[in-house]
């Protein structure tokens, strides 16, 4: 058994926030119900073409899913719609704002059927507010949430590397969903669950807001490195590679100055001798570090961090990521069907005591379409019919 065995999400969703939500549920056991326009679906399918012709973003977060394809303009596709949502559990949507209601979708509607069904809108900004109309992508909202005004270098900001706000949207879905699912065996009844881009990010936001608490100086953008600890941060070593350190405290500063830079005198040196000062004037102990560096390679340098107790880590490429060590150790991989081939997934984090996730195939466009309506009690004549009038 998994934990949702049983429950029925259907899944108005695109890009990231809502498939990033519901993939989850579906690695927990829930049958996910993915609606898609014929013939194009989710547009994030066609976002690249890097695992067999297919996008790297859809393969990540659409796997153990069912494909059904509605023209919801159609008036027997609404109704196929209307008849599924009645028969599920949970419904999340992150189309445009105010859509779902037009469509007779929104909570308010659904709950007056159905008091035990949950929704889940994920929207840019909200439900409300001078906002909610506000087109939202992943990078606005990183603008807008204030992110990049501390990612980045100081000439420059920049934009973290992955969907950040979309991701963070989508996990507080998820765990919204799961609150609710447990909330509803106490009570009978469900509930909406209003997610928000800026508010999710805005959660993460939490320590450069408060470092700059009523107007004092924010975080400077400082690159890879840690806006307000130093050394903690990249430094090139002599075999052209780079390390990545992190020192948190003054007994690591002087462990680091003994055992890793084998210059014991600096620990007490005036201009080093507290992380304000190391911190406000970088480059002269940067430099001091990367001549010491430079007659060691990666290695050596990693090998003299660790016997110092100094925390450490190589900036691996992706490629490297994909061969990391430890990934292989713990047993971490396992593999998928996608369409045109099979495909290496990670186990979503946590180890299992029971069982494992649910680590089904990545739907094609439109896979299920013939055997969801099935189930509904629609014949193949009538599947062949809707077919041409392109409502399927």
């Amino acid at each position: 058994m998994r934990p949702l065995d049983g429950v029925t999400v259907i899944a108005l969703e695109h890009a990231i926030a809502g498939p990033f939500c519901t993939r989850q549920l579906a690695d927990l056991g829930a049958r996910v119900i993915k609606i898609e326009r014929p013939g194009v679906g989710d547009f994030a399918r066609a976002y690249d073409t890097r695992v067999y012709g297919l996008a790297s973003h859809f393969v990540w977060c659409n796997r153990s899913k069912e494909s059904l394809t509605l023209d919801i303009k159609h008036p027997e596709a609404r109704r196929i719609l209307d008849r599924l949502v009645g028969q599920a559990d949970v419904l999340v949507q992150n189309l445009a704002p105010g859509a779902a209601d037009r469509l007779g979708l929104g909570y308010a509607a659904l709950s007056a059927r159905d008091p035990r069904i949950i929704v889940c809108d994920i929207s840019g900004y909200g439900n409300d507010g001078p906002y909610r109309d506000k087109k939202a992508y992943d990078l606005l909202i990183q603008s807008e949430a204030g992110l990049l005004s501390v990612t980045g270098t100081p000439e420059e900001p920049a934009k973290a590397g992955i969907s950040i706000a979309d991701i963070s949207a989508g996990m507080y879905a998820y765990s919204s969903i799961l609150a609710a699912l447990l909330l509803r065996e106490k009570t009978g009844q469900g509930q909406l669950i209003d997610i928000s881009l800026l508010e999710t990010l805005g959660e993460w936001m939490g320590y450069p807001m408060y470092y700059a608490y009523q107007g004092q100086t924010p975080p400077p953008r400082a690159g890879a490195a840690h806006a307000t600890i130093y050394p903690y941060g990249p430094f090139r070593t002599g075999d052209g590679k780079t390390v990545m350190m992190g020192l948190q405290n003054e007994r690591e500063w002087a462990e680091f100055c003994k055992k890793v830079l084998l210059r014991p005198e600096l620990v007490a040196d005036p201009r080093f001798d507290a992380n304000v000062k190391r911190s406000q004037d970088r480059e002269p102990l940067k430099r001091l570090i990367e001549e010491i560096f430079a007659s060691l390679t990666a290695e050596q340098v990693v090998e003299r961090l660790d016997a110092a107790g100094i925390a450490n880590a190589r900036v691996n490429t992706l490629d490297e990521f994909w061969q990391h060590p430890q990934l292989a150790a713990r047993g971490r991989w396992r593999e998928m069907d996608v369409p045109g081939g099979r495909a290496p997934t990670l186990l979503p984090p946590g180890n299992w005591q029971r069982g494992e996730p649910r680590l089904d195939p990545v739907p094609a466009l439109g896979e299920h379409t013939e055997a969801i309506l099935d189930e509904l009690g629609y014949g193949a004549s009538d599947i062949a019919a809707l077919r041409a009038e392109g409502a399927i």
